[in-house]
Parts: structure tokens; sequence; C-alpha cells
């Protein structure tokens, strides 16, 4: 079925009149450029075989830079925010720090704070940012260049954490830099794996002494011994790990609505074992989440049974999943993400090698094939049960098809079916509660379903189903779910300048997946659907008629309406080329 359609609008709300005009400050410079080039050629006479260029943005923008660049020099040095009113002053010890030092110039020079509370010294009695946030005036005094502290309140808030799970240690990211992290256990794992299938020999988890065999290490024979963590997925909605947009602050908004199981953004093994603490950022769980895993991407056993160790020692987590979907050139070319669909061998010993080391459950996310025509999900599926796999998630697209198709459910239907006794969940196209039933009824065999764009779009549709309606909800309360997202996010991110730009530039992501909602009261047969889009409309009220807007540069006055004017330095490039209009 075709991914495509027009969602039909009360003719009140429809707006007909109105023209589009790109706005050059939501436009990559090699567009510009090229724009330029185009207008060059249509302002000269062109020659008998000159073709005109096509003076048209569309596609997506890819190698997207950050909106917001920190300048050290103007900066306060870490050492120096946080000192409370009577404490001395520390010294920085860091030879050639390229951050302010002198507390009175930076203050002075400080820009105006966004606002005047400050969210995180309001629910804890302490900012984190101390002098360098943004929301400062109360618990900052700029006389003496100090910071006030709840202690009352700062005691209590801290009985109650720790808030924020899973935070790289400074000895494990050492080691891990330098190489010395003990992955002796891993390379076992793999070992005895590999030794297995040269000896066409089965892991059976029922008769551990047959599996043991000629295995005499006591670290190995114990991990094999061990017994694996249950969880019941029965009936669970399953908030889909979603790349740049799957953040922290939104999960929580997800858990709030009434998500049950949560996942971390994609994470590369290749990067978590180089302890990078952008990689191991995805890895974070908020207390809230209280069924919560982490998804990997590999394209072998090693670098997955390391990652599986580290995860096991270093982490709180309740399963660990596999990225068998990601339809990225380059991730497929390496052979991981879609690319482990047509590499059963390494899979086998991927599968088998991770779910031995974990005592968590293993599962596993993957399409329905590579190509449009050659559906092998159901081929694998009982395979990747004898490999370990505790529960799949299949996508009902493949990928060639990305979201040029609906999905199909008829399909996952059938790969359920191919694997009687393994949790199955389906995910793709679920936008309400209608929906779902639907789905559910297509694909009974399933163990539950996982929701994706629908969560970005709209996170209360987890209330949706579980309380079995149709909201229709107003644009104060949409607002009220965004204000809730920019306090978690600064939570989270930190309340200073570079916080408030990374709140601000995830928040934007997600407000381009957010503006395609249509609210319940103008469509004239709800519910919408996923696949469908709607002519340009306006809503019940000014606010509504903002948050339906397509275009970045409104996204942007939204996020200003909450964290302030954008800094002169700014500069947010949508992801699909479309929203750059205004």
């Amino acid at each position: 079925m075709s991914n495509s359609g027009t969602c039909k609008i009360k003719q009140e709300y429809v707006v007909s009149d109105q023209k589009k005009e790109l706005n050059l400050n939501h436009v990559s410079e090699k567009d510009r450029d090229s724009m330029e080039k185009s207008s060059k050629e249509i302002s000269e006479p062109p020659s008998k075989k000159q073709k005109f260029s096509k003076n048209k943005l569309k596609g997506q923008n890819k190698a997207r830079g950050p909106t917001y660049r920190v300048e050290k020099s103007e900066e306060l040095c870490n050492t120096l925010i946080n000192v409370i009113e009577g404490e001395e002053i520390p010294k920085c010890e860091r030879n050639n720090c390229q951050f302010l030092h002198d507390i009175s110039k930076y203050l002075e020079k400080k820009s105006k704070d966004i606002g005047d509370q400050c969210y995180n010294h309001e629910i804890s009695g302490k900012c984190s940012r101390g002098l360098t946030c943004r929301f400062g005036n109360t618990h900052i005094n700029h006389s003496e260049g100090t910071n006030k502290v709840d202690q009352d309140k700062f005691l209590l808030y801290n009985s109650n954490g720790p808030y924020t799970h899973n935070i790289l240690k400074h000895d494990v990211q050492v080691a891990l830099r330098k190489r010395t992290y003990d992955f002796s256990l891993a390379e076992k794992c793999v070992k005895y794996v590999d030794y297995l299938k040269k000896n066409d020999k089965e892991i059976n988890n029922d008769d551990q002494t047959k599996t043991c065999g000629a295995v005499t290490d006591e670290d190995l024979i114990s991990v094999l011994q061990r017994e694996k963590k249950n969880i019941d997925w029965k009936d669970k909605l399953y908030l889909s790990p979603l790349t740049t947009v799957g953040n922290l602050p939104f999960r929580r908004i997800c858990k709030e609505f009434g998500a049950n199981i949560t996942c971390g953004e994609m994470a590369m093994c290749s990067s978590l074992l180089q302890g990078s603490p952008q990689e191991w950022a995805l890895l974070k769980r908020h207390k809230s989440e209280d069924l919560f895993g982490v998804q990997l991407c590999a394209n072998n056993p090693h670098l997955l049974a390391k990652c599986g160790q580290l995860l096991q020692n270093e982490t709180n987590i309740d399963f660990v999943d596999l990225n068998m979907g990601c339809p990225i050139e380059m991730v497929y070319k390496s052979g991981a993400g879609c690319g482990l669909m047509r590499r059963t061998k390494v899979l086998e010993s991927s599968v088998r090698s991770i779910s031995t080391i974990l005592d968590v459950p293993f599962t596993i996310k993957m399409r329905m094939g590579v190509y449009n025509n050659e559906n092998i999900a159901h081929t694998l599926a009982p395979k990747l049960k004898e490999f370990g796999a505790s529960l799949l998630t299949i996508h009902g697209r493949s990928r060639e098809q990305r979201y040029t198709k609906s999905a199909n459910w008829e399909y996952i239907e059938t790969v359920a079916k191919a694997v009687d006794g393994l949790p199955v969940f389906g995910n793709g196209d679920i936008l309400s509660y209608e929906d779902y039933v639907k789905a559910r009824q297509t694909a009974p065999s399933t163990c539950g379903v996982m929701i994706g764009r629908g969560a970005l779009i709209k996170p209360w549709i987890f209330t949706e189903i579980k309380e079995q309606k149709l909201w229709d909800i107003s644009s104060s309360e949409r607002f009220d779910i965004i204000k809730k997202y920019v306090n978690y996010g600064l939570e989270h991110w930190g309340s200073d300048n570079r916080g408030v730009e990374n709140t601000r530039r995830f928040l934007l992501e997600w407000l381009s997946f957010l503006y395609r909602y249509i609210p319940v009261g103008l469509l004239e047969t709800p519910p919408q659907k996923i696949n469908e889009r709607p002519p340009l409309y306006k809503g019940r009220d000014e606010l509504e008629t903002l948050m339906a807007s397509p275009s970045a540069s409104d996204w942007i006055k939204i996020s200003e309406m909450l964290l302030g004017p954008v800094p002169d330095n700014f500069h947010f490039l949508p992801k699909h080329k479309a929203n750059s209009y205004s």
C-alpha cells in the first residue's frame, strides 16, 4: 500500500491563499551556492546545449552541524561556578585554562536572564550550573559572586536520588581510552561460541553439562550456568529507540503518558568501547524508567560481546537490544544495522556471544528484509530464537521502502507465527487507539506494540490507547507538554548557555514532528492517519495555528517563548529542506 494521501480538514480551517518564501537562515551553504548559481544561469542567455538548474530545494539536509558554538573565552571556568555563600573562592589548577576566571567581569558581561525562576533550584534547592545559570536571579548573589542553596530542600532531594543512572565513571573512561579494561571474559565467550559452531554443538541452557564440555575456565562456566532475568512483555506499550529525538527528557514525557517500556537511542559499540562521552550519554536512564533497555549497533561478535560485558558490569539496565533495522547507507555498508540480516554466520556468533555474557534479556529489532520484494524476517526469526534472542520487534517495512509504503502488519503476523514461544512486538504506523486495535487484530500472535513516529507526533498516544479514547487536546495543554520538556531538558543538559542551546536544539528536532499533529476538532473524519498530509490550515486559536506551522522559523519562535531569543551565532538547519520555507 502506498504511503500517501491527503488528510481532510474542515473547510473553515483550510488556508488557500498563503504564499511560501524561502528563509535563507535555514538553508545550508551548499544549497545557497547552488541557488545563486541557478539564478545566474537564468539571468544569462542560455547556449544551445545548456540546461537550466532547478531552483528548488528538496530532499534532506545531511551532515548538519551544531546550532550554537560556545566561546570558551566568554564562559566562566567550572572551578568558580558553584561557590556557595560563605565559602572561599577556589583557584583553577589547570594549566592554560581558556575560560574566564574573573567572576565580577563575567557577571557584568553575562547575558540577561531568560526567566525569573530556575527550575533546577526550585525542585532541588540547588542549581548545578550556579553562576552560569540563565535563570539565576533567584539563587545568585551578584554582589558576592556566590550561589544560594536551600540546604533542607537539597538534602531531601538527594535522599530520593539518584535521578539519573548509567553515568560514565572517570576510571572506566580512562581504562577504555587506554585499552586496559579487562575484556577477557568477552573474548572467551566469542571463542567458546566459535568452538561450538566448528564442532556442530549447540548451547542448551537446559543441560549445562553438555554445553560446558571442554570448557574449564571457571568464570565462563559461571556465566553459562547463570540464570537470566525474566521480563513479562505481554501487552506492554513500547516506546521505540529513536535517534536524536528519543532522548531522556522525551522519554520522561512518554513515561508520564503511559509508555511501559523505554529504550535509549542507538549507540555505536565502537564509540562506547572508546569511552566517548557523547555515546555514553545515550545510555543514561531516568529513575522513572522502570523497564529500560539500551540499543546497540555493531557489525561483529567481538564488539558486541565486549559491549555486553561492559554494560553488564557498569550500567543499570533491564535488557539490551540489537539494531538490525538501521537503513543508513554508512551503517548498512559496514555490515551493521540492516546489513546484519544478510550475514547469518556473523549474526549467529554475535547473538550467541552477547546473549551468553548478559544476565538480562537480549532482544532484536529488525525490518522485514533489505529489498522490497524479498522478505526474510520470517526465515531469520526461528534462527534468532535458537541463537539466544529473548524478544523480536519487527518493523513492517524493508530497508528499501523506508517510509514510502505503509507498514505491513500481515507480514508481522507471519513472523510472529514462525517463532512459537518467542515474544514478538510489531512496529509501524500507529497514531491512534483505532490504529492500535487494527494492528492487534491483524497480528494477534504479537505480544505487544512498539510506537515510534506516532509518539513523536503525539506523545499522549499511550494515554489514548490505555483509556481507549481519542483526545482532542487543546493548544494550551500541548504547550504545557513542551514547557515540561524544556524543564526536563534544562535539568538534564543544564541551565547555562550550553545547556539552554542543547535543550533548544533537541526541542526544535522534536517540533519537526510535533507540528504534524492535526487537532481532532479540525478533522472531517477523525482519527488522523500517519501517512496522510493536510493542506495548509489554521487552528482554533493563534497558538494552535503556530504549532501547526511546517516552517522552522516558527519552531524557533516557539522555542523563544520558553528559552529566550536565539544567540547571534545560532543556526538551525531542519532535517527536511521543505521546512526551510516560511
